[in-house]
């Protein structure tokens, strides 16, 4: 295992926002579609001649986006599935660091998904006492360090 896991991790969980936004584009559609009504002549059940009032949604339309919804809700299933597996190596990755401040900042950077600029605050929020302050190029700048030595 090396750095491809993790970058694998953030690359799965922007498909799976995209997945969902995709789903959710489509659920609004359907929203919108509204109802289509048309008036035709014709006799009614009671046996009445005139105009008769036909309302409805546009079938062939509406269950294509069904079908859309739910081939993207099955392919989300598989997704997150995998994700959960892609999670569970990066984090077995993160543990074999040696250094504590590493992982620690791996774990916002990679699995959390953080910016550097916020992996640098939160990791002087964890370490308050530490003398020189994590900045956004420091924090880039170990994660490199650490894949250059490998």
């Amino acid at each position: 295992m090396d750095k491809e896991v993790l970058i694998q991790h953030c690359e799965m969980k922007a498909e799976i926002k995209d997945i969902r936004r995709r789903k959710e584009k489509l659920e609004k559609e359907i929203g919108r579609l509204g109802i289509v009504s048309d008036t035709v002549k014709g006799t009614r059940l009671d046996g009445t001649y005139g105009s008769i009032k036909i309302t409805g949604y546009p079938r062939p339309e509406y269950y294509r986006k069904r079908a859309a919804i739910e081939r993207h809700k099955k392919l989300l299933e598989e997704k997150e599935a995998e994700l959960l597996e892609l999670t569970a190596q990066a984090e077995e990755y993160i543990e074999g660091i040696p250094k504590s401040e590493l992982r620690t900042m791996f774990r916002l950077y990679y699995i959390d998904g953080l910016p550097w600029w916020k992996v640098a605050q939160a990791m002087n929020r964890l370490f308050p006492k530490r003398r020189v302050k994590f900045t956004e190029d420091s924090c880039w700048q170990r994660n490199k360090r650490f894949f250059e030595e490998l």
